[in-house]
């Protein structure tokens, strides 16, 4: 190992150490050419998107970039998921399926070749698209269990009408989707597999929305301005990695946890890792209720209202990420106690080890911190912080042409 790694290691460990119950920044002589400056090196990161497309220390990126073959070797994908959706396999145990038609004019008796047709098979499908399309539908796509939406090779928009809703599904992955403003839909017939369908009440608008599934692993999509939130997992759902994703242009971004009173939501265990919280987010990334949440090695470049928050005694674990705060000085901490006054906040569980805090930052942490339960919310090993701009400069949806490296 080099000294300069172990000189990486020996601070990560000394900070996480050292740190105290407010989580600060170090004082910077000009605040304003801090966020200017790293503004100025993210975007020149995203017009380079082909350098180091591999070799990053991203584990899920490095698990599969760097195979020139990766359009032959597709289902390789599902060996990559790490955190508590690691097991998602979709349809890795199935065949490719081509979508050929970006229409959806019959949500009740989808045409074969439709993305809405694959999605309800009962077999596991691993689900492509044969050019760059998109697609607006004129109802929720619900998906049936082991699936794959993989984008990579075409440029694949969800837009402009109702999103995808997993809906007491199992082993689902999305990747390298665009997906954004989503619309309310429902009130009408759906169906949700070859043999059934059913009345839908309407939705709430959400570009991807979760609820009573497990093993689900949303990677490298680029969401914003949905009507509701851009991901929500709720009621029950579990065992979910958030993962590579680009989130812009939104106010409630991800909601984590159906309600306060909401129980069953206890056994919630969430992976939000290597992601980028761009330009125009204000709040909920995410916003957590009741469960176990890992937050880890995420780049978080713009908040307007806060960056973390929860309600319901979360155990939130907020390793290695990177937080510029706004120049709002009212704006600069990272959290947000919900719905409880301290007296019952300073109890629950949430901690920041080894995050870097910018132009102002601080992340208030509380709670007595057990072990047994920051275990339950751990998934993954943290990198440095002084890593994030690297593994995740290239978040959001990929630009994979057939035929070369992705």
């Amino acid at each position: 190992m080099s000294t300069a790694t172990l000189s990486s290691l020996f601070l990560f460990f000394f900070f996480a150490i050292v740190t105290p119950h407010f989580v600060f920044s170090s004082p910077v002589p000009d605040p304003e050419l801090v966020v200017q400056e790293v503004h100025r090196s993210i975007n020149a990161s995203r017009r380079n998107l082909a350098f180091l497309s591999c070799g990053t220390g991203n584990p899920i990126d490095d698990c599969w970039r760097c195979d020139p073959n990766w359009e032959r070797n597709r289902q390789r994908l599902a060996d990559c998921a790490i955190g508590f959706g690691k097991d998602a396999i979709g349809g890795r145990n199935g065949r490719i399926y081509v979508v050929t038609d970006s229409g959806d004019d019959d949500a009740v008796n989808p045409k074969p070749g439709t993305l809405r047709y694959a999605v309800i098979q009962d077999e596991p499908l691993w689900i492509v698209f044969q050019r760059d399309m998109v697609i607006q539908l004129k109802q929720e796509l619900v998906m049936n269990s082991f699936k794959t939406l993989d984008g990579r090779g075409a440029s694949v928009h969800i837009s402009g009408g109702p999103c995808i809703t997993i809906h007491y599904a199992t082993n689902i992955i999305i990747h390298g989707l665009h997906i954004h403003d989503c619309k309310q839909g429902g009130n009408g017939n759906i169906r949700d597999s070859p043999h059934h369908s059913g009345w839908w009440t309407q939705s709430d608008g959400d570009g991807i929305s979760i609820f009573t599934s497990k093993h689900i692993w949303v990677d490298h999509c680029s969401l914003s301005n949905c009507h509701d939130g851009l991901i929500d997992a709720i009621h029950g759902s579990t065992a979910i990695t958030i993962s590579n994703n680009y989130f812009t242009h939104h106010d409630k971004v991800m909601l984590l946890g159906h309600s306060d009173s909401y129980t069953q939501d206890k056994n919630m265990q969430v992976t939000i890792a290597f992601n980028h919280f761009g330009e125009g987010l204000v709040q909920r990334m995410p916003r957590c209720r009741h469960g176990y949440f890992h937050v880890v090695n995420n780049d978080y470049t713009h908040w307007e209202m806060y960056a973390i928050g929860g309600s319901a005694s979360p155990t939130i674990n907020s390793q290695g990420n990177r937080f510029l705060a706004p120049n709002d000085r009212s704006k600069k901490e990272v959290t947000k106690h919900e719905d409880a006054p301290e007296s019952e906040w300073r109890h629950w569980n949430w901690r920041s080890e080894g995050d870097l805090m910018m132009n102002g930052a601080f992340f208030r942490q509380s709670g007595a911190g057990a072990s047994s339960s920051y275990a339950r919310a751990a998934s993954l090993s943290a990198r440095p912080s002084s890593l994030v701009d690297s593994m995740t400069r290239t978040a959001g949806a990929l630009g994979c042409r057939r035929g070369s490296r992705c």
